[in-house]
């Protein structure tokens, strides 16, 4: 989608690709909070059972981070409450509410929102010295590139890289050779 200015629109989304594992979040606990290894882990795991029993029983859930809330439904349309059965409520989910005081918490985190290190795509694929330096970076080794191997080397999602990958592979001097590897695609130079 394009702005007034005839470029394309910028979107944020948070740090694609990383994450911080439960082992990650009780080992930093355990050093900056003076908690023992692994007792985040445990609390964790008994909140999940405390909570799930009382979800299950139908109550809505008051936390430090939050409210948790059953989200039910009827398996059938019924218009009288004397033919509900238990067999007719399902259980669809669960609703979150966070409470003001742990999004505050998060902001005095943030320190404002940083832009990533990563350029416009539309420059990066204009930018042709980049692009062939990236797809001989990816092939070397192995002498064939994948989408996602590409994606990393030349700094774009996987969708442009994909679309990259499969111009080189049309006209009549193609650049590259596709090929159904398992359950991939490889592309090798021609």
């Amino acid at each position: 989608m394009k702005g007034k200015d005839g470029k394309n629109l910028l979107y944020v989304r948070p740090r694609s690709g990383q994450k911080v594992t439960m082992r990650q979040l009780d080992e930093y606990c355990a050093q900056h909070y003076a908690l023992r290894p692994g007792e985040l882990t445990r609390s964790f795991n008994a909140f999940i059972q405390a909570t799930g029993y009382y979800l299950a029983e139908g109550y809505r859930l008051e936390t430090l981070i939050g409210t948790f809330a059953p989200k039910i439904g009827l398996r059938r349309e019924i218009t009288d409450a004397k033919d509900i059965k238990t067999y007719d409520v399902r259980f669809e989910g669960i609703e979150y509410k966070s409470v003001k005081s742990f999004e505050e918490s998060v902001r005095n985190w943030l320190r404002g929102f940083r832009r990533a290190n990563n350029p416009d795509t539309q420059e990066l694929l204009a930018d042709t010295e980049h692009i062939d330096r990236a797809l001989q970076r990816s092939l070397q080794g192995t002498g064939y590139t994948t989408v996602r191997r590409f994606a990393l080397f030349a700094n774009l999602t996987k969708y442009s890289a994909r679309k990259q990958l499969e111009e080189w592979c049309q006209g009549d001097n193609p650049r590259l050779l596709k090929t159904r590897q398992g359950q991939q695609f490889i592309y090798t130079e021609v």
